[in-house]
């Protein structure tokens, strides 16, 4: 091995970040050799994400030194990374419904290859050479997750991203999508690029990854090879316990109906049918799972159970009660909790206190209100409540919830919704981008939901959690439910098989 060969390809030591109130990096080393996969774990808060923001430059260290290729680097902001052959694709896409793969791969990088021949011909060949198959002039609005995914992916590489950091890569991924997706990271390594892979998907990174490093309480605590450990090894590091396991005991399903669509249809301002026919039926003390690929509707159901869209056709129940009419706010003071699928963009004010945060959805209703006044005093006290039943670490109710971690802030919606004494709770991606021992306490919350009564719609992309908290599992596809399949028995493959509609193709 040559000299430069032996050189890592990103090296930080000793890099600290701190913000107010809160130790986000203390004494980090971190060491990726060159032409690796390199996955990162740990807890919601570790420091993970913020120590890759330091590396892309979105973060400037307070102190430490970090190294690319053997040269001790500053780095101010994204384009000095990109300028040193860094790369990042975020956790939440950041693509143009309306324009084409080609447009997105090129905005703002317009002065690399031009616009047209030259920048379609580079596309076409970074595309070829990392066997992306995208076809450069179709619509991103018309493609699935996973193809959206590889145009993130083109984009960095576009710009002559050689080290490419993925947080969360395969968050909303169904199984076959997040296997075509490592093909495409192991051509990605084997033509040389190097790769920092941050997931909280234990199994995935022990498949996919070279080298492993955990971090906890805001530093690196182990770097592990993937053959020398188990998930639970992982698990331990991380969070000091074994790995959670989302099953379920007992049925606690009753005879009594908590929530029924009939015949429930939803179609678009321009008359694009995104809701077919939907009939479902929840009981108290029942978890129904429902379980896509995103984009085919969970999101528009989902909006449509709780008020925010209102239904084109058909009916829609509460306890016998015809909630068709009602807007969101007649629906929620009836008992209907809602965990949005983006925390952060519909469930929280991120600039806001938290104590502010527990009136969000609850102001016309105690502890938030008194009379026709907001109760201050109360909504401090019940959020005090909230961090203490809920397990949510915070300094203090008047912190800003920008500075919450990700699962720290999962943890504040549950308690919140679930202290509005719902009867149905319905819960999109409640775990998604959570660390192992969030995840298990918000898995703990809705199987207490479930025993205390409530009837749980559960969306998620996370087949295993679906198989283990549901009474029973719908498959939706193109806006329809297609099936419906047994937690006891059905496999992850055989829902991704439902999910893309291969099962259909192959019978």
């Amino acid at each position: 091995m040559s000299e430069s060969a032996s050189v890592p390809a990103v090296e930080l030591h000793g890099v600290g970040k701190s913000f107010p109130g809160v130790v986000a990096n203390h004494e980090v080393d971190l060491s990726v050799r060159r032409g690796t996969i390199h996955a990162l774990v740990g807890e919601n808060g570790a420091g993970k994400t913020t120590l890759m923001k330091i590396l892309y430059g979105v973060q400037k260290p307070d102190r430490g030194t970090i190294a690319l290729n053997g040269e001790q680097l500053t780095l101010h902001s994204p384009t000095d990374a990109i300028e040193h052959a860094v790369g990042m694709v975020f956790q939440h896409f950041m693509l143009a419904d309306n324009l084409t793969v080609l447009e997105n791969v090129i905005l703002g990088a317009e002065g690399l290859y031009g616009i047209r021949d030259r920048a379609r011909a580079k596309v076409a060949e970074i595309s070829r050479a990392y066997g992306f198959e995208l076809d450069p002039d179709e619509l991103v609005e018309t493609l699935g997750v996973g193809q959206r995914q590889r145009i993130e992916i083109l984009k960095v590489l576009y710009r002559g991203a050689r080290i490419i950091i993925l947080d969360e890569p395969t968050a909303v991924l169904v199984p076959q999508e997040v296997d075509a997706l490592f093909d495409n990271l192991r051509e990605l390594r084997a033509q040389g690029n190097t790769l920092l892979f941050i997931s909280h998907k234990l199994d995935e990174v022990l498949a996919i990854a070279d080298e492993i490093t955990v971090m906890r309480r805001g530093t690196t605590v182990a770097s592990v090879k993937p053959s020398d450990v188990t998930a639970h090894d992982l698990a331990e590091l991380m969070v000091g316990t074994e790995l959670p396991s989302p099953s379920t005991a007992e049925s606690t399903v009753t005879d009594q109906v908590r929530l029924e669509l009939t015949d429930v249809s939803l179609v678009d301002p321009v008359g694009r049918s995104l809701l077919s026919d939907i009939n479902l039926r929840i009981h108290a003390g029942e978890v129904l799972g429902i379980a896509g690929v995103e984009g085919n509707g969970q999101t528009e159901l989902v909006e449509t159970v709780v008020g925010i869209r209102r239904a084109s056709t058909g009916t829609i129940e509460l306890e016998s009660r015809d909630i068709t009419g009602w807007g969101a706010r007649d629906r929620r003071g009836a008992g209907i909790g809602y965990i949005p699928e983006d925390r952060q963009r519909h469930a929280l004010l991120l600039d806001s206190t938290v104590w502010e945060n527990r009136i969000l959805g609850h102001q016309t209703r105690e502890p938030s209100t008194r009379g026709v006044w907001l109760n201050l005093r109360g909504a401090r006290a019940d959020s005090a409540r909230i961090l203490e039943q809920y397990d949510v670490r915070t300094p203090s109710v008047d912190t800003h919830m920008l500075a919450l971690s990700g699962g720290n802030q999962q943890k504040f919606i549950v308690g919140r919704e679930m202290s509005g004494d719902p009867v149905v709770l319905v819960a999109a991606h409640p775990t998604r981008g959570v660390d192992v021992g969030a995840q298990a306490a918000i898995w703990d919350h809705i199987r207490e939901a479930r025993k205390l009564g409530l009837a749980v719609l559960l969306v998620s992309a996370d087949l295993d959690e679906l198989i283990g908290l549901s009474d029973s599992i719908q498959v939706i596809l193109r806006g329809r439910l297609v099936g419906e399949f047994d937690p006891q028995t059905v496999s992850p493959q055989e829902l991704g098989a439902a999910m893309t509609g291969a099962e259909g193709e192959a019978s």
